[in-house]
């Protein structure tokens, strides 16, 4: 929506919101959510200049009369120092069954760098909480959105219809633990473009129930690559389908593309996946399919995955591994990766050549592939 059409402004600090970054605004930004949404007009929701310390809230559709909520962000939103307030919560900033709600502009600093800290000390600290989180919502759109040091993801989209995420940039250190840039579970019809992601996991994780995603001029790094999975975390699980990434650049991340699950019984599957047009620049693993995930070999389930992987296009990839095995297959026994398709791909590992490696991967390849190829 564009912003000047929005009829009906709502200014935050008309609601009490303080831009000193030290008094809590979190009730005068509920309120004025309440105000837009009771508004049978399309109402913008604008917040100025500033810095605003916000704790956790969950702005909550349902019966919202307005039928557009742009949230225009000139200022900082920023979480409380004391991190134990926010990470007790699941989530900082919620929205719970909405309709077309567009965030557009602004930095969210959720201040997450002592809680990985408290993490790495291994002393007794909360989870954290998701910096932004859309659950259960449609017609969603985040457009120039800066996200910083989240406490563990920074970007959710659960259970959502039609969003379009775009020129979003996501900093964290490349060790802090699970601060994934976007989540996208149970959704279809997403579409992220344009973005920057720089973080301590997954640039961008996808999982289960996801379809119909496009992704594209996404560069990402430091991080843990773009991820399908992790699948059979339960043994009853909807799938992932129609995922299509392009134009992508990876650089220093410890994946490039990955597929990973868990070796257990499970009824997910993947299929119809493109990866086309990728740079990948000293990737660990710049390709990877793991049926045997399990990090740091604790409670491994050691049975067979049962995540069924078919129709998966690698094309137009180039760049450096990190390690000798650029391209690594590891599918179940049960249910061997099928119609793997590589064409174009061109990874080498310090100017040498690289390796591949397969296990229970059927498929086939064109144009020139190196490493040389073992489907």
């Amino acid at each position: 929506m564009d912003i000047s059409s929005a009829k009906t402004s709502y200014n935050v600090l008309t609601y009490g919101a303080r831009p000193d970054g030290k008094t809590d605004s979190t009730q005068a930004f509920q309120d004025a959510w309440a105000a837009a949404c009771g508004s049978t007009d399309s109402t913008m929701i604008y917040i100025p200049k500033g810095r605003y310390l916000l704790g956790a809230v969950a702005f909550t559709g349902g019966k919202c009369r307005s039928p557009a909520i742009t949230i225009r962000i000139d200022g900082t939103l920023i979480a409380p120092e004391d991190y134990r307030i926010l990470g007790r919560a699941r989530n900082w900033l919620s929205f719970e069954r909405v309709s077309g709600v567009s965030i557009v502009g602004g930095a969210l600093d959720a201040k997450g760098s002592p809680l990985w800290d408290c993490k790495a000390n291994g002393s007794n600290c909360p989870a954290g909480a998701t910096t932004l989180s859309f659950v259960n919502s449609n017609n969603i759109r985040i457009d120039g959105l800066l996200s910083l040091n989240s406490q563990m993801f920074h970007v959710v989209i659960n259970g959502c219809q039609n969003v379009q995420v775009q020129g979003v940039r996501v900093i964290a250190a490349g060790d802090s633990p699970n601060t994934d840039g976007i989540h996208v579970q149970l959704s279809t019809d997403v579409v992220i473009t344009n973005s920057s992601i720089k973080t301590g996991d997954d640039c961008i994780s996808i999982g289960p129930g996801t379809k119909n995603l496009w992704i594209e001029r996404v560069r990402c790094g430091p991080g843990h690559g773009i991820s399908i999975g992790s699948l059979a975390k339960t043994t009853e699980e909807p799938g992932v389908q129609n995922v299509t990434v392009k134009s992508t650049i990876f650089s220093g991340t410890t994946n490039g593309f990955r597929i990973k699950s868990w070796a257990r019984q499970s009824t997910g599957f993947v299929r119809a996946i493109r990866f086309i047009g990728a740079t990948m620049i000293n990737v660990r693993y710049p390709i990877i399919i793991d049926q045997n995930y399990c990090p740091h070999n604790l409670n491994c389930p050691n049975q067979v995955s049962g995540v069924q992987i078919s129709d998966v296009m690698y094309q137009n990839i180039r760049g450096t591994s990190a390690t000798p095995v650029a391209i690594k297959f590891d599918c179940s026994s049960k249910y061997p990766c099928t119609g793997i398709r590589m064409q174009d791909v061109k990874l080498t590992y310090s100017n040498k050549q690289a390796r591949s490696t397969c296990t229970n991967a059927i498929g086939k390849t064109s144009g020139q592939v190196q490493p040389d190829n073992c489907l």
